[in-house]
């Protein structure tokens, strides 16, 4: 059974960093389909779309976390670098991975930006 263990979540003040990490057990996430990649969902809101990224390494990234976000991953893991983080940033942060037919998501992990 694959699972996704997402860490590195926390508090910081605005303009602060963070880097999320994601563990895949079992599988790899250089195998792992279109749709791969970093999710949030902030107070009320619904989950949203962060950044993705392919087999072949393209990354993508949602206006809002253009130039202060990126997306990286190896074998068996991925990352989310965050700089630059906004009070808008605050939210739970989670991993998604696809192969094949199957879709994975992790817990989630809080990252809260103070103002």
């Amino acid at each position: 059974q694959v699972q996704l263990v997402e860490s590195g979540g926390g508090l910081v003040q605005a303009g602060g960093s963070l880097k999320l990490s994601c563990i895949a057990s079992g599988r790899e996430f250089t195998s792992a389909r279109i749709g791969t990649g970093w999710y949030r969902q902030a107070p009320g809101k619904q989950r949203e779309l962060v950044a993705t990224i392919t087999r072949d390494g393209n990354t993508d990234y949602v206006d809002f976390v253009k130039g202060r976000f990126t997306i990286s991953r190896d074998n068996t893991k991925m990352y989310l670098q965050m700089n630059s983080l906004k009070p808008d940033d605050t939210g739970v942060y989670y991993c998604r991975a696809l192969w094949g037919l199957s879709d994975y998501w992790g817990q989630g992990t809080q990252v809260t930006v103070s103002s």
